[in-house]
């Protein structure tokens, strides 16, 4: 399974289909990436009793949750710092209504992977070789951050912006040097022989938001805010019940519980504030960018959150 895990994952992830563009207030669209928040909530439990109907949509990575956020056939959806800075200053229809953050984030949840036989030892050993992420994904926030802290500059390394399943495959056999991506991909990925070249623990501090289409902060602000209410409260129950998260995860992702017991343990995220301090930290993300040409600001970092809980 592992040389065909990291595929065959992606492949499921494209079977998710999107709920329609309109829908009563009644109902509440929620996007997660696969190991995401689904499994949290239906492992948990916590929309027992809710009076609402939840519709589930699954995407391989959170630009494409935010792309299905922003066009309005999804609600709402956790994605990280990066790819939601990257997707405000696309000028999408957007807002960030809750933060969620992982408490002394293990390693390896974030990482520059290279193959097991690589000769790369740092970053600039990958000078003028191709690096493979998702175009505006933590991913590439990791690659530019770990350039710019090296000292390189950020066309070091000739970016090839891939699907994470084409990422996976494109590593296999050679095609790219390294590829940048995140959990639950380096976990498989790792488990089919890659090594890490650049570990994102000690390089960025990330925060994961529930962002919600501006329109539908606007009709649904109860259901939202009940909804984020019960995924606070999952995410605590997650912490001391990840064996039962771990059989939920696999049971949804089709990846072993060998895998899913890493993952669990990586993305142990829990409520944290939507305050000014968190706010303004936002604002090395699209920086960040910015100084790799991924993108020009053009929106202010601070409009983008409404906090609802």
């Amino acid at each position: 399974m592992h040389r065909r895990g990291v595929l065959a994952l992606a492949a499921a992830l494209g079977a998710g289909a999107l709920a329609g563009c309109h829908g009563p207030a009644d109902r509440l669209r929620v996007g997660s990436q696969k190991g995401g928040t689904k499994a949290l909530m239906l492992a948990s439990d916590a929309l027992a009793g809710a009076p609402y109907a939840v519709e589930w949509s699954e995407f391989p990575a959170a630009q494409n949750l935010l792309e299905a956020i922003s066009s309005g056939a999804v609600d709402v959806g956790l994605v990280g710092d990066g790819p939601f800075a990257f997707a405000w200053q696309a000028g999408q229809p957007i807002l960030a209504v809750a933060a969620r953050r992982v408490v002394d984030r293990p390693k390896e949840t974030l990482a520059i992977l290279v193959p097991g036989a690589s000769p790369a030892r740092t970053l600039a050993d990958l000078a003028g070789r191709r690096l493979a992420t998702t175009r505006g994904s933590i991913g590439h926030y990791l690659a530019l951050r770990a350039l710019h802290q090296a000292g390189l500059s950020a066309d070091a390394v000739h970016f090839v912006f891939l699907s994470p399943s084409d990422a996976a495959a494109a590593l296999r056999s050679g095609a790219v040097a390294a590829w940048a991506t995140w959990t639950p991909y380096t976990v498989l990925a790792l488990a089919d022989g890659a090594r890490v070249l650049v570990d994102g623990h000690d390089l960025m501090v990330t925060t994961g938001f529930d962002v919600a289409n501006r329109q539908a902060v606007a009709d649904k602000r109860a259901t939202l805010t009940d909804f984020l209410q019960r995924e606070s409260r999952a995410q605590q129950w997650a912490l001391s019940h990840r064996e039962a998260y771990a059989q939920v995860l696999a049971r949804e992702t089709g990846m072993p519980l060998a895998i899913t017991r890493v993952v669990a343990e990586r993305n142990a995220f829990q409520a944290a504030p939507l305050d000014k301090a968190l706010i303004a930290a936002q604002q090395q993300v699209v920086d960040t960018y910015a100084w790799g040409k991924a993108l020009v600001p053009h929106r202010t970092v601070a409009e983008a959150f409404q906090p609802l809980i």
